[in-house]
């Protein structure tokens, strides 16, 4: 199964001990093919230092940590617009697109409503953990 996080739910699965953190240990035992985009690094890493005040040095070594369980960096050649009333969730469109992704794993309302984009289920962390059923 091939699964892109949103931005938010990397930031989440690296602040807090919870059901993010726990997914992302999921996909470092390879339970799921976790796949990312450079919009999505780069969002992350942006989040890291401007909102969360890390170092550069912490900064790339979650990067390091976060290399560890992705399957695959994948570079959208056909970017969507106009899908979502904020551009930065048609980044995350894209990247699903590009990855063949069975499910986008996201927190963000405007990407929740749409539930489906192109073959990929839209979900919530919790309820991404719940298909697991252990």
């Amino acid at each position: 199964m091939k699964v892109v996080f949103d931005t938010n739910v990397l930031v989440s699965a690296f602040v807090a001990e919870g059901v993010c953190s726990k997914l992302l240990g999921r996909a470092r035992r390879r339970q799921f093919q976790l796949i990312t985009c450079p919009f999505i690094l780069k969002e992350f890493e942006a989040v890291l230092l401007k909102k969360l005040y890390a170092t550069k040095g912490e900064t790339r070594q979650v990067l390091r940590i976060l290399a560890e369980p992705v399957s695959a960096i994948v570079r959208p050649a056909h970017p969507v617009s106009g899908i979502c009333r904020n551009p930065d969730d048609d980044h995350i469109l894209s990247c699903s697109i590009a990855a063949r992704a069975d499910y986008l794993v996201t927190g963000d309302s405007g990407l929740l409503e749409l539930q489906e984009f192109r073959g990929t289920r839209i979900i919530t962390p919790r309820d991404f953990e719940i298909l697991f059923g252990n």
